[in-house]
């Protein structure tokens, strides 16, 4: 069985909560970790609620008044002699573990001098660790998620004022996809970001899978713009036999999942917009572009996209917010086939001439000279550069259909 988690509203413990309960994890399973692991009165109750215009399952941990500030140690001490599957606890104390890391990093101090304050309080372990249950109780082979939505604006936490997404939840999704999401308030939690980035294994859109049961978990908020939930699919790959005629994959090409921003600036002065592109490549984009368009008033702009590896995507937005006027991205996860590529050279007048090769099947396909090489050649021959082109696309046609 795998699983697919749609964070399009963000996650936070009690939504994983929710939605774990909802799609069928053990009950009685996930209320026993929590009342073994808890040192005071903790109760779990869910209830039927509305979000938007989706019924969803809202889980309500509800705790004693407590003073108590916990750190990583004695938070792991609680876990590590509770009563506990050996599997959930040792779930539960990576998570713990992600979290105190993440702190610790984002406030510059060790582990052991990181004091959880809320996310350490009781309802926080009754998170973790009642999740990290649901988890185990449902076996799943394969956990996929959605880029998250994280939020935007401020959010006041035990370190004062901070800026969504705080610095936590920032670090815990190093690497995973994200996005500002539909709302301008805190979408993620530090608890609901260590859990995810425990559990999921791959990252991107609902992967190809035969749905057999959905489990919908409510957030605390009922937002006007859209359903505050996180939805888990459940259900099964389809058979390898099968995987051809359901989902064919083009031959004799790689297949990456890539990122396109685009922001429209109207205020820009259009002689940057040559520079901005060439900075935007040498950062590491796979593309960038401009698309000419018309916004309100009458006002001529243009739309600027960026082509770019999750890897790289840190990078790529903070050289359009650094280098252009835009102060919001848009954000479209795409999959890129790629036929395989190589750089092969001609001569032409004893001048080399790169020439970039495109493979399908084995075969070139596409043989294209690479312009700045056909320019300096020209220049330096005397040459018209359509002259120069024209005898170096001669040149690579010969190598169309080589091996």
């Amino acid at each position: 069985m795998i699983g697919w988690i749609d964070a399009a509203s963000g996650a936070s413990g009690d939504m994983l909560l929710g939605a774990l309960l909802d799609v069928g994890a053990d009950e009685a399973a996930v209320r026993g970790a929590i009342a073994a692991v808890t040192p005071e009165a903790v109760s779990l109750t869910t209830e039927r609620v509305r979000r938007g215009s989706l019924s969803a399952n809202r889980a309500h941990v509800e705790v004693a008044e407590s003073t108590t500030h916990r750190g990583l140690g004695d938070v792991l001490r609680l876990i590590e002699s509770a009563e506990l599957d050996q599997s959930v606890r040792r779930h539960a104390v990576a998570v713990f573990s992600r979290l105190a890391e993440a702190e610790a990093s984002a406030h510059g101090v060790g582990t052991d001098d990181v004091h959880f304050h809320e996310v350490g309080a009781l309802d926080a372990i009754a998170d973790i660790v009642g999740a990290c249950a649901g988890f185990v109780a449902l076996g799943l082979e394969h956990l996929h998620c959605s880029p998250v939505a994280v939020g935007s604006g401020t959010v006041d936490s035990a370190h004062g004022r901070l800026s969504v997404p705080p610095p936590a939840v920032a670090a815990l999704l190093r690497g995973a996809p994200t996005y500002a999401g539909p709302v301008a308030t805190e979408l993620c939690t530090p608890t609901g970001a260590a859990l995810l980035t425990h559990w999921v294994t791959e990252w991107g859109a609902q992967p190809l899978m035969a749905v057999d049961r959905i489990g919908v978990g409510a957030g605390h908020h009922d937002f006007d713009s859209h359903p505050n939930v996180l939805r888990l699919l459940l259900g099964s790959p389809p058979a390898a036999e099968d995987t051809p005629e359901i989902h064919p994959q083009p031959s004799a090409t790689t297949r990456d999942q890539e990122v396109v921003y685009e922001t429209n600036v109207d205020d820009l002065d259009p002689r940057l917009w040559p520079a901005v592109l060439g900075r935007l490549l040498d950062t590491g984009a796979s593309d960038a572009w401009l698309t000419p368009i018309l916004m309100k008033k009458g006002r001529p702009a243009h739309t600027l996209s960026v082509l770019v590896r999750a890897e790289r995507s840190d990078a790529v937005r903070a050289v359009m917010f650094a280098e252009t006027s835009a102060i919001g991205l848009r954000a479209t996860y795409v999959d890129k086939h790629a036929l395989d590529r190589e750089l092969r050279q001609i001569l032409v007048d004893g001048h080399p001439i790169s020439v970039k090769l495109a493979r399908h099947d084995g075969r070139v396909v596409n043989a294209q000279p690479e312009y700045d090489d056909v320019a300096a050649a020209a220049e330096a021959l005397g040459r018209p550069a359509k002259a120069v082109l024209a005898d170096a696309i001669a040149a690579a046609t010969r190598l169309w259909g080589s091996p």
